[in-house]
């Protein structure tokens, strides 16, 4: 177990149970102008699971989180969600399907608190008009406590009462990339699409990080899809890992087996352990 998660208490990625495909990506390839971003890249995803995709920069990693949420639309191939072909679907009906996701780079309302950050994840799931909500009235009034209430648990779940009223532009960035974590859950998403969750985290922090994502796997039974360069959490926590290389997969396996893979070996890890 790597030094990251000695101190989490969490279970190995080998006591979980995982389910039946939920994603299925087939044969996506991706271009913007001449560059190819992804050429014909196939995996699934199991209910349950924490599916890791890694690789060097630039290998293709945030353009196939793009491409399974709806930012890009491939040129190519088809993806599958809960056994129905979505070749495109945009981001707003990955929503509401249940794809949540966070950023590599934080993307927070800087002026707003904790709390109405992650209120906006509720958005989706607000059925009054907009006329209702803005004069905060009757039907709307009762909505917005009811969303409050759900919202309240996922700080409690982060253990962030003690900001929850702090405007985010003056937490650290630690804290930062949590209230992320929790406005996407707030969406209470099937599966939760976290690119570089860790990035910039002292060891502290990560240890945090990943016992949450741990305990989101387990608790919610959220099915995850995790871009990390973290090599020791990515072996540790994940079920099975995808490995990119300029666009193209070059391993696809349970940990152990993409440890050993001589072609991750020279092209992204240096070095077998």
């Amino acid at each position: 177990m790597s030094a990251v998660l000695q101190e989490t208490g969490v279970p190995p990625a080998t006591a979980r149970r995982t389910g039946e495909v939920i994603l299925d990506l087939k044969k996506i390839s991706l271009s913007f102008g001449g560059v190819k971003a992804l050429t014909d890249i196939s995996f699934d995803v199991r209910e349950h699971e924490i599916r890791a995709i890694i690789g060097p920069n630039g290998a293709g990693k945030s353009s196939m989180l793009n491409v399974i949420n709806g930012v890009y639309h491939p040129q190519q191939g088809e993806i599958v969600y809960r056994g129905v072909p979505r070749r495109g679907m945009n981001t707003y009906d990955a929503a509401r399907s249940g794809i949540a996701r966070t950023f590599q780079n934080i993307a927070l309302f800087k002026g707003m608190t904790v709390l109405d950050n992650i209120m906006t994840g509720r958005n989706l799931k607000m059925k009054s008009n907009f006329l209702l909500q803005a004069l905060y009235w009757g039907p709307a009034q009762r909505e917005e406590m009811a969303h409050r209430r759900e919202v309240e648990k996922v700080i409690d779940f982060l253990e962030i009462q003690h900001i929850r009223k702090t405007p985010v532009g003056r937490l650290p960035y630690g804290l930062q990339k949590r209230v992320e974590l929790g406005r996407a859950l707030a969406a209470q998403p099937e599966i939760l699409l976290l690119d570089e969750p860790m990035a910039g985290m002292n060891v502290e922090e990560k240890q945090d990080m990943c016992r949450f994502i741990l305990d989101v796997n387990d608790q919610f039974g959220t099915t995850i899809v995790l871009i990390e360069h973290d090599m020791g959490v990515v072996m540790d926590i994940s079920d099975r890992v995808v490995v990119l290389d300029y666009g193209r997969k070059i391993a696809d396996g349970t940990p152990d087996e993409v440890r050993s893979s001589q072609d991750v070996i020279n092209a992204y890890l240096g070095v077998a352990h």
